[in-house]
């Protein structure tokens, strides 16, 4: 029995969730408090433990929360259940795209998400950029020149 809520509790979670693992944390809180599978001190510890962890954090989480409830094969059955929709779902987009991939539209709609992933690229390098220094012409860590980084994140988009 425990097996099957495991699973259905973060099947439903991994397929409802949008906006990443920190988006899921108060939805397992709440899955934990409601199967009582363990105080709201201990999840506290569990999300410290799930952030010093390599990986996502939902996923991290997922496979603590299954651990402490089941052993490994809780630890395996929650982390494939929160995983599994995502799965399934690249899976299916990548089968229509690949079937329909010399269609107009299709194509058109590939080539209008380039320039768009390329700028949230670098958007995201801007702003590690921006929090690993503060102020243009200082010396980062590894004494390179940020304004010389940033200008070859640009020149590569």
């Amino acid at each position: 029995m425990i097996f099957a809520r495991l699973f259905f509790s973060f099947f439903r979670l991994g397929l409802f969730t949008i906006g990443g693992g920190y988006a899921m944390l108060p939805l397992i809180q709440k899955e934990v408090q409601r199967y009582g599978w363990m105080t709201p001190e201990e999840f506290i510890d569990m999300i410290a433990i799930a952030e010093m962890t390599p990986g996502a954090i939902g996923v991290n989480t997922a496979t603590f929360v299954g651990f402490r409830q089941a052993g490994f094969l809780g630890a395996v059955v929650a982390t494939t259940a929160i995983a599994l929709p995502s799965l399934i779902l690249v899976v299916a987009v990548s089968k229509v795209l690949d079937k329909f991939r010399e269609h107009p539209l299709v194509g058109g709609m590939l080539l209008g998400i380039r320039p768009v992933v390329a700028g949230l690229i670098a958007s995201s390098a801007l702003f590690i950029a921006e929090a690993a220094v503060r102020e243009i012409g200082t010396t980062g860590l590894a004494g390179i020149d940020p304004l010389a980084v940033l200008m070859a994140v640009v020149s590569a988009v």
